[in-house]
């Protein structure tokens, strides 16, 4: 063998032999050219944009992996009630059926387009802010309150964190399937119009936990209320306040508007 440096003492070949190799030699590169350009013409994911559409498209993102384990855990856990299950089964269900009656995809090859720039600082720290009030804290107020005890506070908080984990992971699936704008904007109001009720159930959770057996150390009492109240504060604002009179009607606009451009 060469080792990819050319002919060796130890490469001994007959004259006869010598020319076979070499016609082989200068034969291979015009079978690779061929077989490539064949591949190229004839293969439609061949171009690297393709190939990380598919990649989307068969494969779930980090975000929602991480959703979908908390999903998992919290579902584990029996804190979750079956009509919470029920809920996240018919939003899936509902989802499919107004994606075809009330708001099919107009352009299915590619993406809607989004309403606001996912670029925006503003909206970054907005998402940000959310993510923090109604994910991180309540997950870290829940595996606190196992060490406590309080297995009040971690059944009250519970439908909370699963509804809105559920939230992010079925996001992501109307984004990877190609749902129309209005069908992926439906997603966090429907969620979020349900999650208000489990936060009132919270909030009177942790305001009637005062002299509980099973209610943990006495901060935790003003911690749940604290974070029950900036829940339902920020998710009141949320709902009533940017997706029901701003992110909708943009949304609804863009999408009647590429309705009326597809007739014409």
């Amino acid at each position: 063998m060469s080792g990819g440096v050319g002919p060796t003492a130890c490469d001994i070949a007959l004259p006869k032999d010598q020319e076979l190799d070499f016609k082989e030699q200068q034969d291979q590169p015009l079978k690779t050219s061929t077989n490539d350009h064949n591949l190229k013409n004839n293969d439609p994911s061949s171009t690297a944009p393709q190939q990380q559409q598919q990649l989307q498209l068969g494969f779930l993102s980090f975000n929602q992996l991480n959703s979908l384990a908390v999903v998992v855990v919290l579902s584990a856990s029996g804190m979750v009630s079956p009509e919470d299950f029920a809920f996240v089964f018919f939003s899936f269900i509902y989802m499919h059926i107004i994606s075809k009656v009330a708001f099919p995809s107009l352009h299915p090859s590619r993406d809607p387009p989004n309403a606001f720039n996912p670029q925006n600082r503003f909206l970054q720290l907005y998402v940000l802010i959310g993510a923090t009030i109604g994910l991180f804290t309540p997950i870290a107020y829940i595996l606190e309150g196992v060490f406590e005890g309080d297995k009040e506070g971690i059944k009250a908080a519970a439908p909370h964190v699963f509804l809105l984990a559920s939230e992010v992971f079925m996001e992501g699936v109307a984004s990877s399937q190609k749902f129309s704008a209005p069908v992926r904007a439906f997603m966090p109001a429907f969620y979020n119009a349900r999650r208000i009720f489990t936060i009132v159930d919270w909030l009177r959770s942790e305001v009637h936990k005062v002299n509980s057996e099973n209610g943990g150390s006495g901060w935790r009492v003003y911690v749940g209320r604290g974070l029950a109240i900036a829940n339902m504060a920020f998710w009141c604002f949320n709902l009533f306040g940017f997706l029901l009179p701003v992110y909708l009607p943009k949304v609804l606009k863009a999408y009647y508007s590429g309705t009326k451009d597809k007739i014409q």
